[in-house]
């Protein structure tokens, strides 16, 4: 298969990305800085520089072409303001939606967050409000499509421990922590499982084998 990852110098696409060349598929990610491919090339995967924030449809579409899927694993990340939510949490995701549906890619994976169906409550930070108001429109924007076959992956709180290889993922598993680690084995087996499109999931630790968990959910 060959995959384009979006925020693929990010810490679940790096991971992701591992997976990916470790078993002689291509993945492709897509980065900001010029600075950061050799990261990407360490781990077996293609570097490409494109900024979602200033490119056009047809420059990301280009990319993508002739890719099996496409995993939004982009976000303005920790300290970024309420502006760059929208600019990259929403907007670029629904730029790379746009371009996979112009290079004709279906599979389309959509790192979200729990919470992002829901309004924020009035004492909410506000910057965290409108990050997951952004998540949210952007997975309502995906879901939409009939062109693509989406799957929205909502994990809870993300760590850095070792992957435990065992999860919960359903419709809603309440709240909970999983590894960044056993949240890219997830997306690696939804991505073998196109069966699971048009799911939105959350994801956290639990008790059952990952591949398990995807085909439980599949089956539904």
């Amino acid at each position: 298969m060959r995959i384009v990852v979006a925020g693929g110098h990010g810490k679940i696409a790096l991971r992701l990305e591992r997976l990916l060349a470790g078993r002689g598929d291509t993945a492709v990610g897509l980065i900001r800085k010029p600075e950061q491919a050799d990261d990407l090339r360490d781990i077996g995967a293609e570097p490409e520089v494109c900024d979602l924030e200033s490119a056009t449809v047809e420059q990301v579409a280009q990319i993508l072409r002739g890719a099996d899927g496409a995993v939004f694993a982009a976000g303005a990340g920790p300290g970024s303001g309420i502006a760059r939510k929208q600019t990259v949490d929403h907007a670029a995701a629904v730029l790379f939606a746009d371009a996979a549906e112009r290079a004709g890619v279906r599979r389309y994976l959509m790192i979200s967050a729990m919470g992002a169906d829901s309004e924020p409550g009035p004492d909410m930070d506000p910057v965290f409000a409108a990050y997951l108001r952004a998540k949210g429109s952007a997975d309502r924007d995906v879901r939409s499509r009939e062109n693509l076959d989406s799957t929205v992956l909502r994990p809870g709180m993300l760590t850095d421990d070792p992957g435990t290889g065992r999860v919960e993922l359903a419709e809603h598993t309440g709240r909970g922590s999983v590894t960044r680690d056993d949240v890219a084995a997830v997306l690696l087996a939804l991505l073998d499982t196109p069966s699971t499109a048009k799911l939105t999931l959350e994801l956290i630790n639990g008790g059952t084998p990952t591949e398990d968990a995807v085909r439980a959910v599949a089956r539904r």
